[in-house]
C-alpha cells in the first residue's frame, strides 16, 4: 500500500452497516466481505468451485466502478485518478464488465 494510501485509509475507515439489526455498530467493509465469502462457502455444501478469486473480483469490482463513475458524473479521468489505475485499464475493465 503507498503511504497516500494508506493514510487515506487511516482518515477514513470504511464501514458498512452491520446485517443482523437496524441501528447496531457499523462494521469495517473487509469484515461484511469476509462474512459474505465464509458464507458462500459454506453454501457450497461440498460442491468444488474454481476461480474462486476471479468471481469475487467480479462482484467488486462492477459496483465499485459503477459507484466511482456516478460520483464522477461519468468523467473517465477523474474516475481512474480516483481509482489509482490508469485510464486505459479504467477502459477495459468497464468494457469487460460491460460498462461503457
Amino acid at each position: 500500500m503507498t503511504s497516500d494510501a494508506a493514510q487515506s485509509a487511516q482518515i477514513y475507515q470504511w464501514t458498512a452497516p452491520a446485517a443482523d439489526t437496524a441501528g447496531a455498530q457499523s462494521e469495517p467493509l473487509r469484515d461484511t466481505v469476509h462474512r459474505a465469502i465464509c458464507t458462500y462457502l459454506e453454501k457450497l455444501d461440498g460442491h468444488e468451485v474454481r476461480d474462486l478469486y476471479q468471481i469475487v473480483l467480479g462482484e467488486v469490482e462492477k459496483p465499485l466502478f459503477a459507484a466511482v463513475l456516478d460520483h464522477t458524473g461519468g468523467n473517465q479521468t477523474r474516475a481512474a485518478t480516483l481509482l489509482g489505475i490508469s485510464r486505459s485499464t479504467l477502459r477495459k475493465k468497464l468494457s469487460h464488465y460491460g460498462l461503457n
